[in-house]
């Protein structure tokens, strides 16, 4: 990929986040990174690998789940473009938690899990992006948390429509389910509920 459209792209994608990330630190995340493409259905990590990569989704959606003590298949986050992904190894974690699949074709700019680790805390200006990017992560596991605690299902899907709109038809019903903690005939029932309100 062209270097100069790659820095345009990760500018954008940090200015969505209202971060200024400078040119130069873009050109030495891109320096160790490589581009892979995953059609729909392939894995791009598994429970217990070893956590070497993390990547950022570029185009395309990809989930993150796991199975739980009675089989069931559970949402935890979708990245769509913008997102990290596969981040484990970033946070400390020398293996992956949960299972990461592609929902459509999905382009990740994966990179060294511990070179970015290095680079990160080679600088003061990349540590207070890292800062930020993390405090960005945990006001979201909040948000989750706190759907959890005080909406029911129907509030639960409404913030989710209005927190991720571009995912409403690009995600399978039964992961928005599992997402929201639901069956997927529940989600429907809401969903015709809400076409009756409105």
């Amino acid at each position: 990929m062209d270097k100069a459209y790659l820095i345009q792209q990760l500018s954008e994608l940090a200015g969505s986040y209202e971060l200024d990330v400078p040119e130069q630190i873009l050109d030495q995340v891109i320096s160790i990174s490589k581009f892979k493409v995953y059609n729909k259905g392939d894995v791009l990590a598994r429970i217990g690998e070893p956590s070497t990569y993390a990547g950022i989704v570029m185009n395309g959606v990809a989930r993150c789940f796991y199975v739980d003590g009675d089989g069931n298949d559970v949402t935890r986050f979708f990245a769509a473009e913008g997102n990290a992904c596969m981040d484990d190894g970033l946070i400390g974690n020398p293996a992956y938690a949960a299972m990461w699949e592609a929902l459509e074709e999905t382009t990740v700019m994966l990179f060294d899990a511990k070179r970015m680790k290095e680079l990160i805390m080679s600088s003061e200006q990349i540590k207070t992006i890292w800062i930020e990017l993390l405090e960005s992560g945990m006001r979201y596991k909040l948000y989750r948390e706190n759907g959890f605690l005080v909406e029911n299902a129907t509030e639960r899907y409404l913030s989710f429509r209005k927190r991720f709109p571009s995912l409403i038809g690009r995600v399978p019903q039964q992961y928005i389910a599992t997402y929201l903690g639901i069956k997927p005939e529940s989600l429907s029932r809401i969903k015709n509920s809400l076409k009756e309100e409105s």
